[in-house]
């Protein structure tokens, strides 16, 4: 089985709408995907990049069509959604929490919490005391993340992630990783399903 990467940030919503679709891949293919966190205002520094919103305002329809297919996702895979109405949220804080969480063991458990309050039940994450209350609540140790997020270790491990995915190719989020082959955006994922199956054989 080939080794799946999940390159992530917290602020976009199409790799929350792709984390939600994840566990259908994984029961499907018997893959395993790895949880990469990176922040996205570092790849986009590094890549001269910028958000879709600021990308496409002056362009007639665009935004348009992509709330129309995120309206269709949504649709097709029975996914919980709501923009969240702190957008654009600071996620720097939330991202290096990952890093610790993963350190810890509870990856994944620690997306579900985040992607849920920012994208399902959207809460203002890049607020220490929303974010403490949220995790808490989640069953996770708020003020043991928290905490976390301020050690030096964590800060360069989060900034090494972000470089190393920029290095590879990375210019946004979701970015996936099949072995070598990189896919973009959750419209890829059936692309990645596809590679993960043709590398499996």
């Amino acid at each position: 089985m080939p080794r799946v990467e999940f390159h992530f940030d917290f602020g976009s919503p199409n790799a929350y709408l792709s984390h939600a679709v994840v566990p259908e891949i994984e029961r499907r293919t018997g893959a395993r995907f790895e949880y990469v966190p990176i922040l996205l205002g570092g790849i986009f520094k590094a890549t001269n990049n910028v958000s879709p919103i600021a990308a496409f305002k002056d362009v007639k329809n665009k935004l348009d069509y992509q709330r129309l297919e995120i309206k269709r996702f949504i649709e097709k895979h029975g996914v919980r959604f709501q923009m969240n109405p702190f957008f654009p949220v600071n996620t720097l804080t939330v991202m290096r929490g990952a890093v610790a969480a993963e350190e810890e063991g509870y990856l994944r458990k620690y997306v579900d919490a985040v992607f849920h309050d920012m994208w399902e039940a959207p809460k203002k994450m890049d607020d220490p005391e929303v974010i403490r209350t949220a995790l808490d609540a989640a069953g996770l140790p708020g003020a043991r993340i928290l905490d976390r997020t301020q050690e030096p270790a964590v800060k360069e491990r989060l900034a090494k992630n972000t470089e190393a995915s920029v290095a590879r190719g990375a210019f946004g989020a979701p970015t996936f990783f099949v072995g070598e082959e990189i896919f973009f955006g959750k419209d890829r994922l059936r692309d990645v399903e596809e590679e993960i199956v043709r590398q499996g054989r």
